[in-house]
């Protein structure tokens, strides 16, 4: 069952809002501890895995953010004069 359009505009301001800005304290989070545990990265290693941390986020959000900048598909048509 796909997600309505307005459901879907309210989640994606909600995860663009609220859910990435928590994603990323939890990425930088791990990536420091992980650093701590066993030992630092070199710089470039530290950039591959932030670019990874990046993109891994939009696979489980595609669906939300599919359509949400068009015009409402269910919104009737304004009037013409």
């Amino acid at each position: 069952m796909p997600i309505p359009y307005k459901t879907r505009r309210r989640l994606a301001l909600f995860v663009l809002v609220v859910g990435l800005p928590a994603y990323i304290v939890a990425a930088v989070s791990a990536v420091a501890w992980a650093e701590a545990r066993w030992g630092g990265l070199p710089w470039w290693g530290s950039v591959l895995v932030y670019v990874g941390l990046g993109f891994l986020w939009i696979a489980p959000m595609k669906p939300v953010f599919i359509g949400v900048g068009k015009p409402d598909p269910d919104a009737q048509p304004p009037e013409q004069k």
